[in-house]
């Protein structure tokens, strides 16, 4: 908010938990182990704005998590795919439906879980695309694809979706 608009400014934290911040502003917060981030931005340019950091999960938890996290055709693929990639994929799955979750969230105001979008592909030049899997508005409708981003750093890794104006 400093670099922003010159503000020193904390958001407070709404009775749904999420940060509130001006209305003009769109913004996240996020934090794992040691780290901590925030990405603000004009409303004007950038109608919703989503982060997570994740610590990458080891295999075993891994595998345990993928049930609760992926969905049927996640799975499927995760299954068809290296062993080795396990890890990181299911921890990039739950990490970029937080960052959606994070992203949509203020723009519809209703609550979606992780069933409720599925990531269709990704690269390791950090490229994601997403699918929603239910209707969460007139504008947010079962299908609806979005474009996600992420980065793996000293074990963690960085999401973020992003929803132009």
């Amino acid at each position: 908010m400093q670099q922003l608009e010159g503000l020193d400014f904390s958001p407070a934290i709404g009775e749904d938990r999420a940060p509130v911040w001006p209305a003009h502003i769109s913004g996240s917060i996020t934090h794992s182990t040691g780290r901590a981030a925030a990405i603000v931005a004009k409303k004007a340019h950038w109608r919703g704005l989503g982060m997570d950091l994740e610590n990458i999960l080891n295999p075993e938890r891994a595998e345990r998590l993928a049930g609760e996290i992926l969905t049927a055709p996640e799975l499927k693929r995760m299954a068809a795919g290296r062993r080795e990639q396990l890890a990181i994929l299911v921890t990039l799955t739950f990490s970029v439906k937080e960052s959606l979750f994070k992203a949509l969230y203020p723009i519809v105001q209703q609550r979606f879980y992780f069933e409720h979008a599925e990531v269709l592909e990704w690269n390791e030049a950090g490229e994601v695309k997403l699918r929603l899997l239910t209707d969460l508005s007139s504008e947010w409708r079962n299908g609806a694809e979005l474009q996600a981003q992420f980065a793996v750093m000293d074990g963690q890794l960085l999401s973020l979706v992003s929803i132009q104006a």
